[in-house]
Order: structure tokens, then sequence, then C-alpha cells
């Protein structure tokens, strides 16, 4: 390819000897380079290794010159080490010699503070003692690593030996100014003692504990004897006398002992905080004793005298001493140990409890009368509903709440406050239980037991008889006093449901954290809810029996002859008669308990609806103007139920959502079997399906029953049930196809497209 392209015809070959000359000519060059480029890299190993060798030399010279300033560093640094070789030295003999002249300061100190100790304890002087002693005890904490130096070791010996002496000395001092024998009280406050109780505060803490437990001991001795269990003026009647006892001792305190002891010992509470145990102990001990002696009066009189001595306690005191295990609470050894307070649930009164915990065990007392004073009040309450009779009907109020019932929870408000004063323990839960007990009472003897009894209506009404008798006099039901009384007490056992709950609320609050699991009004709370169940259920019991006699008539009227279609029947006048009746005095009565005024309208409609269509099924045989006529019916009576919350009523409100879905599912559905029963019953396979898609129901009981209101023959039943039998669709997996299985219920906008459906059918067929 190469040569044709250099010889691409036949004349070119002329020139080839030129080519030629070329050709060699390119190859000598590239033979000069090659020659070139080999000779080039001769040369440029030899450079390599010459610059190898100058980068090596290079590198002995810097470590040269690296090992040359080393040496110089080591000298440099051992001049300076030489230089300052004396400074070190002098610097450590300077801080020597400040340590040997502090520690011979000290020791000079403490020799002479020793000798000074021992000197102005023998002359008493404690006001310097005080001074020089903490000074001392700071200069030995000097010398606690020079214990080995025996004349160190002696001095600290001194200074111990001096402060047993002092704190002896001291004690000597209190017993004879204050001795423990005895109510009189030679001695008295000096300065010597004011002096020496600032000495105690730097001696062992076991003097300052021992001066206070017998101060305090003397203080109270004389309350010890005046009180003694056998004396009249120790029995509760006489409480307020131990403490106006005390409040006269402690004022003497402050007026003559004020300034003895130091302000931070807290003297006066101190007193006060011992009293308190004391007569925790004594006032428990007598009581024990006289345990039958103990009456409800006399027992709240004592304890709220203690109580409100307590809060002085409060208002007087920090209560700082009260966590002080220096307190000594035995003065007396042969008497018995109190249980000590237990600590208070609310915190602003630290002396809650501190002398009231002694009555906890004798509350039963209390609790049982609260027992007796409210059975007592229950059967009052139950004497004046007698006397009184029901309350008047007053529909401005709402229907209000029987007055007995805030007189109940006012009365449990009152002692709950008055017992978590007096405990917040046990107690508590026995007044519960005292409680749950009359509530239970109140709701079965003045709820339930003053609910109006049922009686049977009136049966067996001709539409003759109907038609003659006088409006709303057809059958025997609650007269208005009745119903007024029925919303009465739905009212009060819903005010008693709620009052219930935030009583179970205050309970847990004030009893002991421990305790409140055990506060459990539950089935109280249920008590009431079965009160006001049942008074809905006599309010729709007794709508839905004044309707009966009317849905009977419904029943045996001769529908097969209803000739033309005129206004609604006398039977649905009747039923809107009462419904005019009852419910506008039902709706006005439970005016502050609207939810329950829709619940009676919700049950209302769930009884009277599935009635009326059992009664519908009664109305056979029907012809086709009859079976027009109950349709108008039936809408009259829908279109009634829908406006059953509001009728009557100047203010028209939009009936419930859950209200409104029931009665247009229930009567859509009583509309769609008189749509059934008007459509031709040929050919029968379009009338079994339409009933199967329209109706939505698959029980044979129910198909049965349409044939019935067509009137039909055996033999044409007989054949259309077993054609029904055919048509049904077939059953999920799993689930067994039985008579009575049902579809699923159409919403109310499906059934009223069906019923349109319906309406041009038959116009077809006709």
């Amino acid at each position: 390819e190469y040569i044709n392209t250099l010889f691409p015809t036949e004349q070119s070959l002329a020139n080839i000897d030129e080519v030629v000359n070329k050709i060699r000519l390119k190859i000598r060059r590239l033979d000069d380079n090659i020659r070139t480029v080999v000779r080039g890299q001769t040369n440029v190993g030899q450079d390599g290794r010459q610059a190898l060798e100058e980068a090596q030399k290079a590198i002995q010279q810097l470590f040269g010159k690296i090992k040359d300033i080393k040496d110089k560093a080591e000298k440099s640094e051992q001049m300076v080490k030489e230089i300052t070789r004396d400074i070190k030295q002098l610097d450590h003999a300077k801080r020597h010699l400040t340590t040997s002249i502090t520690t011979l300061n000290h020791l000079h100190m403490l020799a002479g503070g020793v000798d000074s100790l021992e000197a102005m304890t023998r002359r008493r002087q404690y006001r310097e003692v005080a001074n020089l002693l903490q000074g001392v005890v700071n200069v030995l904490e000097h010398f606690n690593k020079y214990m080995g130096i025996s004349q160190i070791r002696q001095l600290s010996e001194r200074v111990k030996a001096a402060q047993n002496e002092l704190g002896q000395q001291i004690l000597a001092d209190f017993e004879e100014a204050f001795p423990s024998q005895g109510t009189k009280r030679p001695g008295g406050p000096s300065n010597v003692l004011r002096d020496a109780c600032l000495v105690a505060n730097v001696l062992d803490p076991r003097i300052k504990q021992e001066i206070i437990k017998k101060f305090i001991k003397q203080h109270l001795s004389e309350y010890l004897v005046l009180f003694q269990e056998n004396q009249d003026v120790a029995w509760l009647d006489k409480i307020d006398r131990r403490y106006a006892w005390i409040k006269r001792q402690l004022m003497d305190y402050e007026e003559k002992y004020g300034r003895m002891f130091p302000q931070e010992w807290c003297m006066t509470e101190r007193i006060a905080v011992e009293f308190c145990h004391v007569t925790r102990t004594e006032l428990a001990k007598i009581m024990r004793t006289r345990a039958k002696e103990i009456e409800v009066k006399l027992l709240l009189f004592a304890i709220q005298r203690t109580t409100n001595f307590e809060g002085l306690m409060a208002k007087r005191f920090s209560g700082c001493t009260l966590a002080d295990g220096t307190v000594v609470r035995k003065l007396l050894k042969n008497s018995p140990t109190a249980p000590a307070p237990k600590k208070p649930k609310a915190p602003d009164n630290p002396f809650h409890g501190i002398i009231s915990k002694c009555f906890e065990p004798h509350l039963y007392v209390y609790i049982e009368s609260q027992d007796k004073n409210l059975g007592e009040l229950i059967d009052r309450f139950v004497a004046d509903f007698k006397a009184q009779g029901p309350p008047k009907p007053n529909v401005d109020e709402g229907g209000a709440v029987l007055p007995s019932c805030a007189d109940l929870f006012v009365y449990y408000k009152k002692c709950m406050v008055q017992c978590s004063q007096l405990s917040t323990g046990e107690p508590m839960i026995a007044l519960t239980t005292i409680f749950q007990k009359y509530l239970r009472e109140y709701a079965w003897k003045i709820l339930s037991g003053n609910l109006p009894k049922t009686t049977s209506s009136s049966g067996g009404l001709t539409i003759t008889s109907l038609l003659k008798e006088k409006e709303g006099s057809e059958v025997a039901k609650f007269t208005v006093e009745e119903l007024c009384l029925i919303c009465s007490i739905l009212s009060t056992a819903e005010y008693c449901l709620a009052t219930t709950q935030q009583l179970e609320e205050k309970l847990k609050e004030k009893v002991d954290a421990s305790l409140m699991e055990r506060i459990n009004l539950t089935g109280e709370m249920d008590t009431f809810s079965i009160v006001i169940s049942n008074s809905i259920q006599l309010l729709v019991q007794d709508l839905d029996a004044a309707c009966d006699p009317a849905l009977t008539a419904m029943s045996k009227m001769q529908w097969q002859n209803v000739e033309h279609v005129g206004d609604q029947s006398p039977y649905v006048t009747s039923v809107i008669l009462h419904i005019k009746q009852n419910v506008p005095i039902i709706r006005d009565n439970l005016a502050s308990t609207r939810k329950y005024f829709t619940q009676f309208c919700i049950k209302f409609a769930n009884s009277f609806i599935p009635k009326f269509i059992n009664h519908l099924f009664k109305c056979k045989p029907i012809s086709m103007v009859g079976a027009e006529q109950l349709l108008l019916d039936t809408h009259s009576l829908k279109m009634v139920l829908l406006d059953l919350p509001s009728i009557g009523s100047q203010v028209v409100r939009k009936a419930p959502a859950s209200y409104t879905k029931i009665v247009v599912k229930g009567m859509t559905r009583a509309e769609m079997i008189l749509k059934v029963v008007m459509a031709p019953h040929e050919p029968p396979v379009v009338f079994v399906d339409n009933y199967i898609k329209l109706l939505a129901d698959c029980s044979t009981d129910t198909f049965q029953k349409i044939l019935d209101m067509k009137g039909l023959k055996r033999s044409e039943q007989s054949s259309m049930l077993e054609l029904f039998r055919q048509r049904l669709p077939a059953p999920p997996s799993g689930v067994e196809n039985t008579s009575s299985m049902s579809l699923m219920a159409p919403t109310p906008e499906q059934e009223s497209s069906r019923i349109r459906k319906l309406e041009k059918l038959i116009k077809k067929r006709l």
C-alpha cells in the first residue's frame, strides 16, 4: 500500500531514483538522531552520579555543623547550672528559714496559749478562753505532722486536758446554776454562763448537747409535775392550759435567759419542740388509759386547740431544730417513747402533727360519728322528700338538681377538710369508705327510690275509640310532675357523678401518697351512671308506651279497603301529639344536661323505629292505595322524628348527626318495605332481584312478611320463596349461610337513590 501510494501510476515510476534517494536521506537522519540520543543517555548517568556525590558531601557537612551546635549548647547549659547553683541554695535556705521562723512563732504562741488557757480556766475567764481556745486549736493543727516530738505531744495533751477540764467545769457551773432536782432555780443567768456558752461552741459538740439537755429538762420539770396523768388539768377538756403554760414559760425564758444562750442555739424553739414531744407522749398515755371517756366533741376540741397551737408554732419558729439529731426526746427514762412525728405532707407547716399525731389512733371515734351523722342525714333527706313531695315543675331552671345533693357534698367537703387536718393516713381511707357507703345509699334511696313506677298501658284500642277519645287520654302515662321529677333525678345523678369524680381527686390530694391507690370511687360513679341510664330508659318507655296504642291501631286497620290517599292517618296524629307533649318538657328540664337529652332522643328512635316496622309488617294485606297511604304516614313520622330534638322550641337547633343518621337509616328502611310492597310481583324474577338489591335483607322471614303484606296466595308464596332462595347471593368464604343473614346495611344516600330507582320502575310497570 505504501509503494502504491508513492507510485500511483505507471508514469510515476520514472521518478523512482529520486524517491529512493529521499528515503536513504531520511534513514541517515534517523540514524544520526538515534546515535545522538544514545550518546546523550551516557552523559546523563555520569551527571547523576556526580550530583549524588555532591549531595552526600553536603549532608556530611550539615551533620558536622549540628554536632558543633549541640556541643556548644551543652557547654552553655553547664555554665547556666554553675551560675544558678548558688541562687537555688539561697532559695532553699530562705524557704527553710521562713518555715522554721513560722513554726517557732506557732510553737511560742502554742506554749504561751496553753499556759494562758490553763490560767484563765482556773479563773473562769470564759470570754477570753473562748477566743483563745479557738486560736490554740487552730495553731495546734499546724503541728499534726510533728506529733512524734515529745514536747509537741505534751503540748497537745495539755490542750486536750484543758478542753476536758473546761467541759466538766462548765457543766458543773450550769448544774450549780440550774440544779436538775426540784423546781427552784437558786442560780439563774449570769455573764459567766453566757461566756461559758461561747466556750461550749468551741468544745466537743457533746458538751453543748449536754447543756441543752439539762437546761430543757430542768425548764420543763415543772410541766411534768403540774400535768401528771392523775391531775385533773391533764385531761383533754383542759388541754388549753398546757399550751397556755408553755406560752408563759417561753415568755419567761425570753425575759430571763434570752441573752444567756447564743442566738444560733435556737433555745426557744428547742424548748417548744421538746414540750411538743413530751406533750404528745403524755397525751397518748392518758388517752390509752381513758379511751372510753373520749367523745367526738371532746376529741375535736382537743385536736382543734392542738392544731391551732401547731400553727402558732409555725408562725413563731422556722423548724430548723426538727432535723437536729441533738434534740433529746426522752426527758424521763421511765416515760414511754412516743413515735416520731410523721413528715408533714404540706411543707408550709413543719410542726404539723408534732402533737396532733397522738390523736390518730382515736380518730375511729370521729369516723363512727360521721357514719352516724351521714346515716341520719340520708334519713332526713328521705323524710323531707316524702313530706314535701316531688319538686314542682320549673322549666325556667332547666331541671335543677335536688337540694339534698348539694347538702350532701357540702357535708362531705367539710368532713374531708376536717379529717385531713387530723390525719392524712388510714383515717382518710376509713372516711372514704364511709363516703362510698352513703353515696350508694343516696343513689338508691333518694334517686332510684323516688323514680316513678311504670304502669301498664291500656291496650286493645280500636280505630273508633282512638278517633273518639280526647287527645292524650288514651293511655296511662307519667304526669308533667312525674316527668319533671325524672329529669330532676337525672340531673341530680349527673351532678353527683361529676362531683364524685372531683371528690375522688380531692381525696387523693389530701391522703398520703402511699395510700393514694386505695382511693377509688369508680363503683359509686357507676352507680350514678346506672341511675342516669334508668332515668333515660323511663322517659323512653313512657313516650314509647304512649305511642303503642296508635301503632296497634295502625296494624288493625283494613288497609286493603283504603280507596284513596288523604292526609296523614289519625294514628300518626296521635304519635305526633304524644311527642309534642313529652319532648319539650323533657328537653327544657334537661337543658343543663344536653348530652343526656341527646341520649334520650337516640334511645327513643332506636326503640320506636323497630317497633313501628314490626307493626308495619302486621298490616296485611295492603292494597296499592293503602301502601301509598302508609308511605305518606311513614314520611310524616320520619319528618317529625328528624325534628324531634327541637320540636316545639322557639330556638331551632340542628339535630345531632348521630341521631339523624339513626332516624334516616331506620325510617328509610320502612319506606323501602312499603316501596317493595307497592311493586308488582310479576315477573317474579324481577321482583325478587329488586327486593334483594333495594331492601338489602337476605332473611327469608322478612321476605315472607313482605309477601304476606302483598296478600299473595300460599302457592304463589312458595314459588316466590324458592326463587328467592335461588337468587340469594353466595355468602363470603368462611361464613355460614343462614336464613337470618343480612347484607351490610346501605348508607342513607344509597337507600334514597334506590327509592328513586324503584319509583321509576313502578311508573314503567304501571
